[in-house]
């Protein structure tokens, strides 16, 4: 699946900076591991001591379980809160009969023929992908190019801009209004070409990501936000360290692991 819409064509790659959430849970599941061994240790001796009525086998099993099921209760949710995101970028269509669909390559490596629809939608999405918001106005070749005379040499390409909603515009404000034009470019123009000729001014970042189409948004480029939020922008806001609910989640393995310690200790000792 590809992401946002590249001058290149090639995939591009959602920066999501993740590595610290990750590397935390990594480090909270190493320290269940450490609590749990001790603890599955001295279970064990004390199964293999004399036979006592008083501590049924069943007991420091129950336990272990109970402390492995917490700690995939705890990390689990935490996990997937550390790595929720969703991103500002336009996502690339292709328009035809059964409406839109998403465009598998950039629009540098797309050349559409004539006859064809290009559509642009600005959304605020988790992925790149085909979950992302369609745009808004049909994919209407006959309608939006009704006007352009056909020309040698030339092809015709209707392209739709939806430049989204306050939802997904940075800071809540008002986008532009969806709007449609009829491109004629030479036969051998990509898609990159076609949006060009109708809709500048075009900014690309110096990764060749499209940042902005007919100048809009002003500023910012694949700018991440936090998930089901469209105040917090790329670079303000969260800084990617742990949540609140990790920590609480992180202490509470802990305690549970002493505990587990403690009363395999106290059998061993008996």
């Amino acid at each position: 699946m590809t992401g946002r819409a590249t001058r290149t064509g090639a995939a591009a790659v959602l920066r999501t900076p993740y590595a610290r959430p990750t590397a935390l849970l990594l480090t909270l599941l190493a320290a269940c591991a450490t609590l749990l061994g001790p603890a599955a240790g001295a279970s064990s001796a004390a199964d293999y001591r004399a036979p006592r009525a008083t501590l049924p086998r069943t007991r420091p099993t129950a336990l272990l379980l109970t402390l492995l099921a917490a700690c995939a209760t705890l990390l689990g949710p935490a996990a997937g809160a550390s790595s929720a995101a969703d991103y500002r970028y336009w996502s690339f269509w292709k328009g035809g009969a059964d409406g839109w669909a998403y465009q598998q390559v950039g629009p540098a490596g797309n050349v559409p023929a004539d006859g064809a629809v290009d559509g642009w939608r600005f959304v605020l999405s988790p992925d790149g992908g085909q979950d992302a918001p369609r745009p808004g106005p049909a994919a209407d070749f006959a309608a939006i190019c009704q006007g352009t005379a056909p020309s040698g040499g030339h092809k015709r390409v209707a392209v739709v801009l939806d430049f989204g909603t306050a939802q997904d515009a940075p800071g809540g404000k008002q986008p532009p209004a969806a709007r449609t034009s009829c491109a004629s470019v030479p036969t051998a123009a990509n898609s990159a070409e076609v949006l060009a000729a109708v809709a500048a001014p075009l900014r690309y970042d110096s990764g060749a990501l499209l940042c902005a189409i007919a100048g809009y948004p002003h500023a910012g480029c694949g700018d991440q936000v936090a998930a089901g939020s469209n105040s917090a922008a790329k670079g303000g806001g969260s800084d990617g360290g742990p949540s609140l609910g990790l920590l609480a989640g992180a202490g509470a393995v802990v305690l549970l692991g002493a505990g587990a310690v403690w009363q395999a200790r106290r059998r061993r000792t008996r």
